[in-house]
């Protein structure tokens, strides 16, 4: 059995419209290259919750990954989360 390893990220909130939450990703953690639009299909895992989901390279923040209201469970910008993130070759 193969351990993701895990990472802790500070959620930010994305200004403008929609408003989004992301997880800042360590180039630690990162995928090793960007697919189509900077998309990376991955199964990610935050707080204990997993879902499959892609991070995306942004050229000023990074890599990102979009953590939804239901992930999330109430946290919102500046909260604390537990990451995990294993790219999905499958989706690729």
């Amino acid at each position: 059995m193969t351990v993701t390893p895990t990472f802790e990220a500070t959620l930010v909130r994305w200004s403008g419209p929609g408003g989004w939450v992301f997880a800042p990703v360590p180039e630690a953690h990162a995928p090793d290259a960007a697919g189509p639009f900077g998309r990376v299909p991955v199964t990610a895992t935050v707080d204990g919750r997993t879902w499959s989901t892609s991070v995306w390279r942004d050229r000023r923040a990074g890599w990102l990954l979009a953590v939804p209201a239901r992930i999330r469970a109430g946290k919102d910008d500046g909260d604390p989360v537990t990451v995990a993130i294993e790219v999905d070759r499958a989706r690729m």
